[in-house]
């Protein structure tokens, strides 16, 4: 497979002053990422039944989806829906290049709404560049002190919902309120708001070219058919706006630079595919409206091929395409019939160390053991416990008190009155409504 190559060729390497361009591609990035941060910003809100609608509850060892509850014994269903996310997102970059990051990484969404708040609160690109040449005034202090405070009320907002898919958000403001959050839970809440405003307000480009991994490795993914956002040179070189080239030798391409302006990584275009370009189509948008004006046909700039820019026809379906579509269907086959497989019952049980048995006064023989239960999805208030063979017998309380996270472990104990070998097998059977689980174990007796 042909490895395509990046060039690392960047058009402005200092501060990136970005141009808002309205166009189809930024109203599709619109319709995709609105509704995530509407989401992101509600699930962790919400409630069913007084209970969250996603939450990873670590203080009560659970999983809320959606109403269904799911144990820690689970979380392979999370990492079921791990690989097929990534396997996705291998098919989607050899079938479109890094369209994940332009249109719904975390990332570039962030960084559009600081640039959008940047660019109502400061003012377009050019004036934002011309300010930034000339001496501090009063009136444009001001105004960045709002942009800042409004980029740290984004993060603000951002970390408080992020934190409460773990504690529950409204715990977490009633502590706050009264100024008893733990230490762990401040730094952490520092560390997510500091992460966000430097992220997607001071670094934006630099994240996307330096930290995140696949603007690297990308070159591994794409192939001659994968679709990227592409310059057309044989229709745009030469440029028109070169004096020296005569009329009917000119390009489409009227170096207006307006593709640059509206790159938020700052890459030129028409200098090749580099490696920062995340396929956001805003310079897609920004050439087709010059084309528009021009009257000359649009995609002078579109998401091409290799093979179609070399005018070769275009194949969509390639073994390595095929190959990732099959596992991300199995791993989502694998999940799903994992999540009608899920545990409704868990329960623990450990033989008490300090004794191994003991004899009683009417001569009965008794083993001891400690029991945790936790129940998911079910209705049940207690445990039944049982033994067998029948001759066996559970003493004292033969129901234990079931919870919902935050299980505590009881004493059980076992004994026999009938002749019993030094070591015995027995089963342990627990039930709660129609669950019932059974546990095998050794019975300990005198030889």
């Amino acid at each position: 497979m042909q490895k395509i190559p990046l060039k690392d060729t960047t058009y402005n390497e200092g501060k990136i002053y970005v141009r808002l361009m309205s166009g189809r591609f930024q109203t599709l990035r619109r319709i995709i990422s609105w509704p995530m941060l509407t989401a992101f910003f509600l699930l962790a809100w919400l409630r069913i039944d007084g209970e969250p609608l996603l939450m990873f509850s670590f203080s009560n060892h659970r999983i809320l989806i959606f109403g269904l509850e799911l144990s820690w014994y689970d979380l392979q269903l999370l990492g079921g829906l791990l690989i097929a996310g990534a396997t996705f997102l291998f098919f989607l970059s050899m079938l479109a290049g890094r369209v994940w990051c332009g249109f719904a990484c975390p990332q570039s969404v962030w960084a559009w709404i600081f640039i959008r708040i940047e660019d109502r609160v400061e003012g377009k690109a050019n004036r934002r560049a011309k300010q930034d040449k000339q001496p501090l005034q009063t009136n444009v202090l001001l105004r960045r002190l709002v942009k800042h405070g409004l980029w740290l009320l984004v993060s603000v907002l951002t970390a408080v919902s992020f934190t409460g898919y773990f504690i529950d958000v409204y715990e977490l403001l009633d502590e706050a309120m009264q100024f008893e959050l733990p230490i762990y839970v401040v730094v952490w809440l520092l560390t997510v708001i500091g992460f966000t405003y430097l992220n997607a307000g001071l670094m934006r480009e630099q994240i996307c070219l330096h930290a995140c991994p696949y603007s690297r490795f990308q070159s591994v993914m794409l192939d001659q058919h994968s679709k990227v956002v592409s310059y057309d040179t044989h229709r745009g070189e030469p440029r028109s706006i070169k004096q020296s080239v005569n009329q009917s030798q000119k390009g489409d391409c009227v170096d207006c630079t307006l593709c640059i302006q509206v790159c938020p990584v700052g890459i030129d275009i028409r200098q090749g595919l580099q490696a920062p370009c995340i396929n956001c189509g805003a310079c897609i948008d920004a050439c087709d409206s010059v084309m528009k004006k021009q009257a000359k046909p649009l995609g002078l700039i579109r998401f091409a091929s290799e093979s179609e820019l070399a005018g070769k026809p275009y194949q969509l379906v390639r073994p390595r395409l095929v190959g990732y579509l099959t596992v991300m269907l199995i791993a989502l086959s694998v999940v799903a019939y994992g999540f009608t497989q899920t545990t409704d019952l868990l329960v623990e049980f450990n033989r008490e160390r300090d004794v191994m048995y003991t004899v009683q006064g009417n001569g009965e023989i008794c083993n001891f053991y400690k029991v945790k239960a936790e129940v998911f999805n079910l209705d049940a208030s207690s445990l039944h416990v049982a033994v067998q063979p029948s001759h066996y017998k559970v003493y004292g309380k033969t129901d234990i008190e079931l919870t919902s996270g935050d299980a505590y472990w009881r004493a059980v104990r076992l004994c026999t009155d009938q002749p019993t070998p030094g070591k015995s097998d027995i089963t342990m059977l627990f039930t709660a409504e129609a669950v019932t689980l059974s546990k095998p174990t050794t019975f300990f007796a005198p030889h």
